[in-house]
Formats: structure tokens, sequence, C-alpha cells
């Protein structure tokens, strides 16, 4: 059977080079006799494999000295928690924009330790794009003023990252990280579910400016201080072993692409492929404000409930998977990540022309 066009949101499609490398090694990782799910993490093997993934990603965001990289569990919703534990200590407030189920999921969690002030909210338009957001409103006191980039759910980002001064940016990158060249110095935490850009589900990434390790509420348990992972180099307990290696396969199947500036091109080429088709037809319509448009999730409608199913049935007929939208926005959504291939994004919409001829 030959693979489908894979559009979901994640776990996501990945590159078939990394895949088919991780299947050659599934039973013996170089010369160590045994797969890399069966070797200790304190193995000379796997130190090579999460230094080596870590080395990767350095080289790829150009992540300068003074951040640390940690590899962890929980995914971005347990960063929500681990975020306000380590930083909002500081003055006991933080800045929150709401553009999405996610920040506001974020933004829910932190109050639990502290006074947020949400910034701005899109939500009156079922946040269909970036609010502006007015500098006045920003808290100078904050401890720190949190971002998500991309909104899986609803299709925006943001183009441009806000100037918070003295205050730490920090930003929930799950389904946009490794998409477009970012200036890494200009946050103080980046943080990022592995499942939609860089592997499979079961690591999150976090990339920490070293001055806000340290800081952590009394409270705060020890699996949820930075400091503790920081101090341990990511193996304080058993990592998600597995899913860093098959990282580590994907870092190095973006870095023979040309590296982030190579897939940023291409990522642009495949959104606008399926944007123009949308701005011209009579059928398809995307369903958010174009300046904010994002290039990883492209959620679109009929119209007409009925023909959104009657659509979403005939694409997976056709090999077309995981086109249904997010259950609170309905309709369709393709996610075209950096592992999506041109030619799938090409094929969709050749399948969505010939679908609006017919219906």
């Amino acid at each position: 059977m030959k693979r489908i066009y894979n559009f979901s949101a994640g776990p996501s499609v990945l590159p078939e080079p990394a895949l088919k490398k991780a299947a050659e090694e599934m039973l013996c990782y170089g010369t160590s006799g045994m797969s890399v799910m069966e070797m200790s993490h304190r193995s000379k093997a796997y130190e090579s494999i999460i230094y080596g993934a870590e080395a990767l990603l350095r080289e790829l965001m150009n992540i300068p000295d003074n951040y640390k990289v940690l590899f962890l569990q929980g995914g971005a919703s347990s960063q929500f928690a681990m975020v306000p534990l380590n930083l909002i200590g500081k003055t006991g407030k933080a800045d929150y924009v709401i553009t999405g189920s996610w920040a506001k999921k974020a933004s829910k969690e932190a109050a639990r330790y502290g006074k947020v002030n949400n910034v701005a909210s899109s939500e009156d338009a079922t946040f269909s794009y970036i609010p502006e957001l007015d500098k006045s409103k920003f808290d100078p006191d904050a401890s720190y003023f949190h971002v998500t980039s991309n909104n899986t759910i609803y299709g925006t980002r943001f183009v441009d990252f806000p100037d918070t001064g003295n205050v730490p940016l920090l930003a929930d990158m799950s389904s946009d990280i490794l998409s477009r060249v970012i200036d890494v110095s200009k946050f103080g935490i980046i943080y990022a579910g592995a499942q939609k850009n860089m592997g499979p589900a079961g690591v999150t990434v976090v990339i920490i400016r070293e001055d806000l390790i340290g800081n952590a509420l009394d409270i705060t348990p020890t699996m949820l201080n930075y400091k503790t992972h920081s101090d341990n180099a990511s193996m304080f307990n058993t990592p998600p072993t597995y899913s860093i290696y098959m990282l580590g396969l994907v870092l190095q199947w973006l870095k023979d692409l040309g590296g982030v500036s190579a897939i940023e091109k291409i990522n642009e080429e495949k959104a606008n492929i399926l944007y123009d088709f949308l701005d011209s037809s009579s059928m398809f319509k995307g369903t958010v404000a174009k300046k904010d448009r994002s290039i990883m999730n492209i959620p679109f409608v009929t119209g007409n409930e009925e023909l959104d199913a009657k659509f979403i049935k005939e694409a997976k007929e056709n090999g077309f998977e995981n086109l249904k939208g997010h259950r609170s926005v309905g309709g369709m959504r393709a996610s075209i990540y950096n592992a999506m291939p041109k030619e799938g994004v090409a094929a969709l919409v050749e399948f969505m022309k010939e679908f609006e001829r017919m219906n």
C-alpha cells in the first residue's frame, strides 16, 4: 500500500528519509547491537544521540550560547504550568495574548500562580485574526510576556513579534518551530511539543535563556523545575529516548535540505498554492484574516456542513487524510508542516478543483 497525504494537525507527517533511516536502525543502532528503544540513556551510544540532537537544533536555529536546550516530557501543555511556576515569582504578574484555545489554556493555568493580565484577545471573532497590541496595556512589571506564535486550530500566526522591552518574551511555538527563520535572542523561552514539526509525540523542547533558570516558586515540584533538567542535561530521569532519536533524524533531514531558510521558502510556496486557490474558488473559502494567515495550518469551509462532510469523505477515499477541521471550528483544515511535500498540496488543490466542478 502506498503512503497517503497526511494533513493531520499532530501527530503529523514525518519526512520519509527520517522514517527510512529509523527503519534501517530499528533492530540495531550502529554497532550497539540493540535498538535505541532498548539502550540505557546513560550509555555512550545514547549520549551521542541526545547531544547530537541538541547540537543540530542549536545549529539550525542559531541558538546563542547563553541558552539551554532541554528535552522534556508532558507536551506543551505541561509548559503552561512550568512557565509560571519558574518565572512568575519575580513580580507575581505576567502578560498573555489570547489568540486561540491553547493561549487561553496557558493563561488560565498561569492564573493559578500569579496575577495574569490578558493584554489582548481575538476571541470576539472566533480567533480568526491576531489582535493589534497596544503597548500601553503591557505591564512593565510583568515577570514575562507570553504569546502563541502559530494557532494550530484557527490558522493564524504572529507575522511579527511584539517588542516587550525588558520583560522576557516567551513563545509557545509548537506548530511552527523550524518552519521559518526567527531570532532566538529576542525570546526568553521558546517551547514546543515535537509532534507537529520536529518528530513524534513524546518529547517537548524548551529553549531557555540561562538567567531565567533558578527562580522557581517554592511550591514547584522537582520535576517541574527548569533547574532540575538544566543541571542534569535533560537526563535527571529517563528521557523520551526514542522520540529524541527521531527528532535528531528529522533535524538531520532539515539540515540536508538546506536548513530553516530553505524550508521557509518551500513552506511559503506550499501555502500560496492553497491560499491562491481558496481566494479564487467559488465554493471553498479561507476563514482567517489574510494578513495573519498561518503557513502551517490552513482552515477552510464551503459554508455548507453537508458539503463539508461529503468533501472530507471523498478526500479520504482519494488518499487525503485528516482534513476534518477541529471540533470547535468545523469545516476543513490542511496542516502542511515541514514534512508535507509540495506535490501533496498541489494534489489536494487539484482534488478540490474537481470536487468543486462536480458539486
